[in-house]
């Protein structure tokens, strides 16, 4: 008898564990269709365009944060799933990774959606610096090399940094035009950041880029 209760309580203590593990898991979140018109004119944009390393705390507001994904790498032509952003041969290496408080999400241009990487607060792992555990967001760009078919191995690198830039340049255009703080960054800690975002050896991280609200 005392063999079976063990035995029960081993297995009730299993499910509460599985529950507590499933209830940490993070769930897909679908966006808000992104608003595509209004903002500050170009020429206003570039000229408010800055780099901030001060962030306020507060979370970004759904709408907000799929206009800003929209703007640094969504698809403006769906009939052929071009993006806002341009890359080299029309490879569309790149993936934007979104690090919350909640965890890591990979950006899914084509269904609106945040998918789930890995939960857990990340942010610190995104740069070096300690201002990077303040923003609410950073996003950080990467690049798989498995999609630049006939490109030499040399090569891939200088694709995939040039192409990150132009995404986080309409970061900066965006942030400037909604009167939010950003910063990008190369100075990133490569090896346990992708070793938390699960990127597989074919993909490299450029950079990383917070985005917040000014802090007061």
């Amino acid at each position: 008898m005392r063999h079976r209760s063990r035995i029960c309580i081993a297995l009730a203590a299993l499910v509460l564990v599985t529950g507590w593990v499933a209830a940490q898991e993070l769930a897909p979140i679908q966006l808000p269709a992104p608003q595509t018109e209004g903002g500050k004119p170009l020429m206003q944009a570039l000229k408010l365009r800055a780099t901030s390393r001060a962030f306020a705390p507060d979370p970004l507001l759904p709408q907000t944060l799929s206009n800003l994904l929209w703007a640094a790498w969504g698809i403006n032509r769906p009939d052929s799933g071009k993006r806002t952003a341009p890359s080299a041969r029309n490879w569309q290496e790149s993936d934007v990774y979104v690090v919350m408080a909640t965890g890591a999400y990979l950006y899914d241009a084509a269904a609106n959606m945040l998918k789930p990487v890995a939960s857990g607060d990340l942010r610190a792992l995104t740069g070096t610096q300690d201002f990077v555990k303040d923003a609410p967001v950073t996003l950080v760009f990467v690049a798989d090399t498995a999609r630049m078919k006939g490109s030499q191995g040399d090569m891939h690198q200088a694709y995939a940094w040039g192409d990150a830039a132009f995404i986080s340049q309409n970061v900066y255009l965006f942030c400037a035009s909604e009167g939010l703080a950003t910063g990008v960054r190369a100075m990133v800690d490569r090896p346990p950041l992708a070793k938390a975002l699960k990127l597989a050896p074919s993909q490299i991280i450029a950079f990383a880029q917070c985005v917040g609200y000014p802090k007061k």
